[in-house]
């Protein structure tokens, strides 16, 4: 006898039916750009009907599924194939291509086509990835996009940055070797910096490429035997975006000066002469875009930082004056111009307040300096009058009240002297 728990059931000779809302269609891009392009044809040229219409469509037209023919009509009239050439139905009577694109309209156009883009990603925000994605491939195939074209998807890609509807990670593509070498890159990436400074200015171009880790690329759109920093900068001023070789020639200093800190750290650490650390800071001076007082302000930083300072403010004075009296002759090296005194004066001003345990060691450290003749009489009496900052003011300006007069009352008499 059987037991009932034990018997299982059999689908043997059973049919299983599949319901129709189950079954998937076949995926037809051609068959979805035929009824894009019938309602197109009913919009015409307004795109206020266009998005409206566009936002009627989605459930009809599966726009999760056929995301990508949906962008390539709208940035490139028509379905891409590989190549970026556009794809032409065998049926000489269907359309392959509408003018009603990004590619195609007239400039002023384009910030309202940007809007279509928006208005359809906010309201589907599962399309934000094949959008960039699209955009990605665009660029890609802009070989296949004559020059007039080329300008239009230029700008809307400046247009989409400078808002953030994507992210520059799409400009990847333009590093490809056909597209910098024929200068398709560099043309581009022009026309585009333009229009997304319109948008959103140089930091939020900063902002955007340093968020994509392209900030360190920008050389890279230029054809390689004219990749150097003066062509860098030549070009794009020359191009009406100093803003763009002026971002380029802070983030080359920036290098210079982390390269500098790296050296000069292992020069203090090895103890190698003063001569040779003053000589390697000049060099580095002569052949880069810094300036001496960025640079005695650098070397300030890179000596207070090869010590391990005492806690106790009563032992840090001494300590602090003994290491720097055996290192002025390297932050005199670097004090050849008012402008550079000054700023090593502010520049101790802002570490001594920012490190309390120096907060009294201040007007010691700017004695030991003026001796030294690392700092000016004049300088230390413009700081004093109104070339200070404004970190700890009152606490350093009552600190040097004493010693200002010192050296105002020695002015005097010099010029008394001088007099008689």
């Amino acid at each position: 006898m059987s037991n009932s728990k034990n018997d299982k059931p059999s689908l043997t000779g059973q049919k299983l039916k599949t319901r129709k809302r189950d079954e998937r269609e076949k995926y037809d891009s051609t068959a979805f750009r035929d009824v894009f392009f019938q309602g197109f044809l009913e919009c015409g040229t307004d795109l206020e009907q266009i998005t409206k219409w566009l936002d009627g469509s989605a459930n009809k037209l599966d726009y999760r599924r056929y995301a990508e023919p949906l962008f390539d009509i709208l940035f490139a009239g028509g379905i891409l194939a590989p190549g970026g050439r556009i794809l032409h139905d065998d049926d000489d009577s269907k359309v392959s291509r509408t003018d009603m694109c990004v590619a195609k309209v007239g400039q002023d156009q384009l910030k309202p086509f940007y809007q279509v883009f928006c208005k359809l990603i906010r309201q589907y925000k599962y399309l934000e990835k094949p959008f960039g994605d699209s955009l990605k491939k665009i660029l890609l195939f802009l070989k296949g996009f004559n020059d007039v074209e080329r300008v239009n998807l230029a700008m809307i890609t400046g247009i989409v940055l400078g808002n953030g509807l994507t992210t520059p990670s799409c400009l990847t593509s333009l590093f490809e070797d056909h597209l910098v070498k024929s200068g398709i890159s560099l043309e581009f990436v022009t026309i585009m910096f333009r229009a997304w400074l319109k948008e959103s200015g140089i930091d939020g171009i900063s902002s955007g490429l340093k968020k994509a880790q392209l900030d360190n690329r920008l050389m890279e759109f230029i054809p390689v035997t004219k990749q150097s920093p003066e062509s860098f900068d030549k070009y794009y001023r020359e191009a009406g975006l100093p803003e763009i070789a002026d971002l380029q020639k802070s983030k080359r200093t920036t290098e210079i000066k982390n390269e500098l800190k790296k050296h000069i750290d292992a020069m203090l650490s090895d103890e190698e002469p003063l001569k040779e650390i003053i000589q390697f800071v000049r060099d580095k001076i002569k052949k880069s875009e810094i300036n001496e007082a960025e640079a005695v302000v650098l070397v300030w930083a890179r000596l207070m930082n090869a010590v391990e300072w005492n806690k106790k403010e009563e032992v840090v004075a001494d300590q602090a004056l003994k290491h720097l009296k055996t290192n002025t002759a390297l932050l005199a090296a670097l004090c050849n111009t008012p402008s550079s005194e000054l700023a090593l004066m502010k520049k101790v001003q802002e570490y001594c307040y920012e490190n309390q345990a120096f907060l009294k060691t201040f007007q010691k450290i700017i004695l030991l300096f003026y001796k030294a003749e690392v700092l000016s009489e004049e300088v230390i009496l413009k700081w004093y009058k109104d070339g200070h900052g404004s970190k700890g003011k009152s606490v350093f300006l009552d600190q040097m009240k004493k010693m200002v007069e010192w050296l105002q009352n020695a002015e005097e008499e010099s010029s008394d002297g001088e007099d008689n």
